[in-house]
């Protein structure tokens, strides 16, 4: 009997702890958001930004677009394409600073990814939770960086590392068949809802046929063998009129994540130059023109990602190029 009682008042005990753990844990939270929110006014950009929101030339948004086209060199400078700030971007931005004010939801995030980050990716949590959904371009500026019309068809598109699939479905209009490559349980089942049809990653350069576009966003900076992924892409193109739409983060810092945990990868591409154009052009000359590509295109967004209780959105430099295979590896 006294076994008993004792095991009952360690089990209340231990519930008592957790209790008394999780409202420290969201008095802290909350705590910090205050000191944040009163400190940095959250996200004042953004929200001129959406206040002006017939000003594209804002200061506060043109170093997202600006480059020096003379610093990208003869060869490269030719090829670029001057983005701006547009509808598209400004309604992720807002949905964005939405979602970031969902106090309940926001510290439920930030629970469970102190809780899940030990054992499970960011990726994987993000898909989970359904959050952290991120904006590469608008179905305008992939339309202005491939050259083609809001009504262009093709038949295939290959989204390598699509997430859930919320820039997959910006391409995906302009194609008969969409495929995607992930390797989060979580974002696979975000593609298999949007009835995209899933490939392996080691199955979908050996399938037969061939992909008029392959995307590759933000993701050569994220595999183990970049050089061998780029020549994969080569391969599988259509012949003459495939093209590659891929993205880096600029400067480009190559991490791989296994397991939560980051480190680098088998193959490390060291990319030379301190701004963003001497990066491009290292990048288009030592990299993509060495694994049979030439640049058909090239512009520099804003890599944006939902943001949580601290910020409204988070942002990353991006270069997007259109790139096609030299002419000699046509086959």
């Amino acid at each position: 009997m006294q076994w008993v009682k004792f095991t009952h008042r360690a089990h209340q005990l231990r519930t008592v702890v957790f209790v008394a753990w999780v409202l420290f844990y969201v008095g802290l939270l909350l705590a910090v958001r205050r000191m944040w929110s009163s400190r940095y006014a959250r996200s004042p950009v953004v929200r001129a930004l959406l206040a002006a929101n017939n000003n594209d030339g804002s200061p506060e948004n043109e170093e997202w677009y600006q480059c020096v086209p003379d610093q990208l060199g003869n060869k490269l400078q030719q090829h670029f394409v001057q983005s701006s700030l547009d509808q598209d971007t400004k309604v992720f931005l807002r949905l964005s600073m939405e979602k970031s004010g969902w106090l309940f939801t926001q510290l439920y995030h930030s629970f469970m990814s102190t809780v899940l980050s030990p054992v499970v990716s960011r990726t994987s949590i993000n898909g989970f939770l359904s959050r952290g959904s991120m904006f590469v371009f608008s179905s305008g500026q992939f339309q202005r960086l491939l050259r083609v019309s809001p009504d262009w068809r093709a038949d295939r598109l290959l989204d390598l590392g699509a997430g859930d699939g919320g820039v997959t479905q910006i391409m995906g209009s302009h194609f008969r068949e969409v495929y995607a490559t992930e390797v989060s349980p979580p974002m696979k089942w975000h593609l298999q809802r949007k009835n995209y049809k899933l490939l392996g990653i080691d199955e979908w350069h050996q399938t037969g046929f061939k992909y008029d576009v392959i995307s590759c966003l933000n993701l050569l900076d994220r595999c183990e063998d970049p050089l061998a992924l780029l020549r994969d892409m080569r391969d599988s193109l259509v012949p003459k009129t495939g093209r590659v739409v891929l993205a880096a983060v600029v400067p480009f810092q190559p991490y791989v994540e296994v397991g939560g945990q980051w480190q680098r990868p088998k193959e490390h591409l060291k990319i030379l130059g301190k701004t963003w154009e001497e990066q491009v052009s290292n990048l288009s000359t030592e990299v993509f023109e060495k694994t049979g590509f030439e640049v058909e295109a090239v512009t520099r967004l804003p890599y944006l990602c939902e943001g949580d209780m601290y910020n409204d959105y988070y942002v990353l430099d991006d270069a997007v190029f259109v790139l096609k295979p030299t002419a000699k590896d046509f086959h």
